[in-house]
Formats: C-alpha cells, structure tokens, sequence
C-alpha cells in the first residue's frame, strides 16, 4: 500500500503504476456531470473558476447530506466514462489526477500521459466506506447543484487503486 499526500506532483505520478494501491491524504474536489459542464462553460467564456485546477484532485462523486455527528454522508465514486468529454480538457488546463470508477477513454488516456496525470480507481458500492475517510467537507461552487455542487474534501487514508498510470499503463 503506498500512502501519497497530496499535491500529486509530478514527480509522485510518474513513480506510480497501474494497479499500486494506494491510501491519499489531503485536498480533493467532488465534480459530476453537470459541475464539469459548468467548470467547460466558464472556461469558454475566459470566467475564473471558483477554485484552482492546477494540481487538483477531481473526485467524480456527489456526497450525500451528512447525518448528525458525521462529516459527510456516502460519498461513492460515480461512472467516469460520463466524464470522458471533459476529463481532456481539464487535464489540460493542470488537473493533477481523477478519482472515479471504470474505464475512461483513450482521448483521457492520452491527456494522462501528455500531462503526466493519473487516473484512480474508486471502489463501486463502498459510498459509507469513503465517508469515513473525510475529515472536511465543504461546498465551494454551484449550490444549486445539490450533491452535484463542488466540494471540498479533506482526507486521510482514502483507499484507491492506480487504474491509469501516467505511463499508458492501465488496470482495464
């Protein structure tokens, strides 16, 4: 098990290799479908975006209102694939690594590799399990997007696998 804190780092995702498992520590961003179409809005009309991508973490999950005493409620990755008309783009204005579930794109592929990027894998099904890996929570852009809104994320130990390296090796 390797633990990584985070900011990646370039030099962290290039020792990395699909299928390492790994436990990661810090900052990360929750972003679904319709958070990335707002983030690509912005992004064509020269908008600032309400947090920083260079070096971000994109967790592709929605958490869910957290009960009394807890942080955050079940907070499980979602299809990355739904993803897959974004992910380039954001990779290319610095994203420094994605969290989500399943195969993505050989266009997301390649953006891992030419930004030396990585692509986590969550585990389907353990939302509660991720729960107790988040220290913070906060909603940081879109509101009105519910559990679609922008989140961040504070975490310790969240357990993943490396499914694309940024190599072009891959788990799928």
């Amino acid at each position: 098990m390797i633990k990584i804190t985070l900011p990646l780092g370039k030099d962290c995702a290039s020792g990395l290799k699909a299928g390492d498992s790994v436990l990661i520590s810090g900052t990360i961003l929750t972003a679904r479908d319709c958070a990335h179409k707002r983030i690509c809005a912005m992004l064509d009309k020269g908008e600032p975006l309400p947090f920083e991508l260079k070096d971000a973490v994109i967790y592709y999950a929605g958490p869910c209102p957290a009960k009394p005493g807890r942080v955050s409620g079940s907070c499980g990755p979602t299809t990355s694939a739904r993803m897959d008309s974004f992910a380039p783009r954001l990779l290319d204005c610095g994203l420094g690594a994605i969290i989500g579930k399943g195969e993505m794109s050989e266009e997301v592929g390649q953006a891992l590799i030419r930004n030396r990027a990585v692509y986590f894998a969550g585990i389907g099904g353990a939302g509660a399990l991720y729960a107790d890996s988040i220290v913070s929570s906060e909603c940081i852009a879109f509101p009105d997007l519910l559990s679609e809104a922008v989140y961040r994320l504070e975490v310790k130990d969240f357990p993943a696998v490396v499914a694309t390296d940024c190599h072009g090796g891959s788990i799928y």
